[in-house]
């Protein structure tokens, strides 16, 4: 199954930094390949969601359900698709102090599968999931070093 994984460190405090990564409905506003984010259920610290994605390149949308599991102790989520068009999706959020701020991690495992697919057609999808993680985390930092 391939995983992507990305860090950034950014200059607000934890508390801060994760409190919007858990504000997932807002990511359509800020990152081009989330179409809508709609939260199903929110009893915490579990929230189900229903996640809409575009695959440009692909001409093809994505949709999946989500189940987040948020420890705001420890700064964490762990999180994995219930049901959707993803053969596997599950990740982890972690969110650290850092002399600087915040040090976010961001863990994705993930397998999509589609008849036919070739090796070069699961490559670029790798790199898209790579791409979308990067943008996440970039999206997350300028958010909160401009606030």
């Amino acid at each position: 199954m391939p995983t992507v994984a990305s860090e950034i460190i950014v200059e607000a405090p934890v508390d801060e930094v994760y409190a919007m990564a858990k504000d997932i409905e807002r990511f359509p506003e800020f990152m081009a390949d989330v179409q809508s984010v709609e939260i199903l259920e929110d009893d915490p610290p579990r929230r189900v969601s229903r996640w809409v994605g575009i695959v440009k390149e692909f001409n093809r949308t994505i949709t999946w359900i989500e189940e987040d599991w948020w420890d705001d102790q420890q700064h964490r989520c762990s999180f994995h698709q219930t049901e959707g068009d993803y053969s596997q999706y599950q990740g982890e959020w972690k969110f650290d102090h850092h002399p600087q701020g915040t040090q976010i991690y961001l863990k994705i495992d993930f397998e999509y599968d589609v008849p036919l697919i070739g090796a070069l057609i699961k490559g670029l999808l790798q790199r898209k999931m790579q791409q979308n993680c990067e943008s996440m985390l970039a999206a997350l930092k300028q958010q909160a070093e401009t606030s």
